[in-house]
Parts: structure tokens; sequence; C-alpha cells
């Protein structure tokens, strides 16, 4: 985070939230970097020649983020969140959009960072991941939203127990298990039963 606190940036998101316009115009300055930062680290997984680059990508999802009614947003962990998952959807509904299962290939490639590593190889792609996300979600929701917030997110334990109201302790449990699980069900996906 830059010199721009926590509070201030909550101040900005609460006062968009009531309808005051140009609290998104000076927010949307202090949240650009890193929002980059978050796009940059989707779009490295992504096949090269992709269409899509990490502006475009920033730029969609501020689009959806002002077509959204009104989100009573919490802190800028919620925001950085709903950032994170409004990015997935995008890219995740290109993918679908351009039918490369079908086809068989050419699909957007997901590497995971050392230390936010859900499986120990490459992911296959950004559909699998898709898809076991939501499926992990309908077995443990917050789990899901653990993996969301930090994988996707780039939030820290902190923040991503601060987003959910729950401990670090907590976060840290869910996320060493929605990793066993997501590595399990990856696994399966790829023809190799665990």
């Amino acid at each position: 985070m830059t010199e721009h606190s926590a509070p201030e940036l909550t101040q900005l998101l609460q006062a968009w939230s009531a309808g005051d316009e140009k609290a998104f115009e000076e927010l949307v300055p202090l949240v650009y970097a890193e929002l980059h930062r978050t796009a940059r680290r989707y779009m490295a997984g992504e096949r090269s020649g992709h269409i899509l680059q990490s502006t475009a990508l920033i730029h969609e999802a501020y689009v959806r983020l002002i077509d959204l009614q009104k989100v009573d947003w919490k802190n800028r962990a919620h925001f950085y969140g709903m950032c994170a998952q409004l990015m997935r959807r995008i890219l995740v509904d290109f993918a679908r959009s351009r039918d490369y299962q079908k086809r068989g290939g050419a699909l957007p490639h997901v590497s995971l960072d050392e230390q936010l590593e859900v499986a120990r190889e490459p992911m296959k792609d950004l559909v699998a991941l898709d898809d076991a996300l939501k499926q992990l979600a309908t077995v443990d929701e917050r789990k899901s939203r653990v993996v969301e917030l930090r994988f996707f997110g780039g939030l820290s334990v902190e923040e991503t127990a601060e987003a959910l109201k729950v401990s670090p302790e907590t976060v840290m449990r869910d996320w060493k298990l929605a990793k066993v699980w997501l590595r399990r069900e990856l696994g399966q996906q790829d023809g190799h039963p665990s």
C-alpha cells in the first residue's frame, strides 16, 4: 500500500456507496496501482498474444464496478476482493465466450506465485480453477472466499481475516484446507485421481 491510509480509502469507498460520484473520482487514482498489480498477476498466466491486456482488464473491472448497484463497502479489503472477483469473472467469461474448452486448446494458464501456491504445478487453466472454486463454494463458501481473496485479490492473511470477519488463524486453517481440496479436485479433473 502506498502512503494512502486504509481509513482514507474506506472513507472514500463509503462516500461512493452513499452516492458521492466525486469520491469515486478521487478513489480511482489511489487504487489504480494495486489493481494494476492484480491485473498483471492475472495476465501473467495468460497465453502470449491474449487479446486482453492488464489495462483493459482494469478498465472492464471499473465499468462493472460502476454498473453494480450501490455496494456497502466495508473497507479496502472488501473493495480489492470485489475487484479481484470481477477480474476473475471477466477472464473466465472471455475464455468461455471464445469457446476454448470445446476446441481443446489455447486455454489461459494460471501460474501461482510461491507464497500463494495452490498446487505444485501450474494450473491447467483458469476455467478449471473457476469451476473448482465454484464446487468448493458449495461445500464451504468461506474457504472459497479465502482462496479468492488471497490468490486472486492478493490480500494478506490479516486483510482476508478483516474482510471475512474471522481470525487470522481461521484464514490460515481455511487456506491450507482449501489448497488440499483444490489440489485434489484439479488432479481429478486432469484424470489423475488423488
